[in-house]
């Protein structure tokens, strides 16, 4: 597993998940833990290595 820091799209503060280092991409909806608000967040891994990352409020 692996763990990202990243700012909620909401609330502006850095919150941190815990991603699953497969490769290729995932997409899925999370809570903020801080606000509550919910993330989509979209991210790819090649070779155990994050490549890409993106965080946003739903409806964006």
């Amino acid at each position: 597993m692996f763990e990202h820091f990243f700012q909620c799209p909401y609330c502006w503060e850095e919150i941190s998940m815990i991603l699953d280092p497969i490769d290729g991409r995932q997409v899925y909806v999370e809570d903020c833990e801080v606000c509550c608000n919910p993330i989509e967040v979209d991210y790819r891994f090649e070779s155990a290595e994050i490549v890409d990352f993106e965080a946003r409020e739903i409806g964006q």
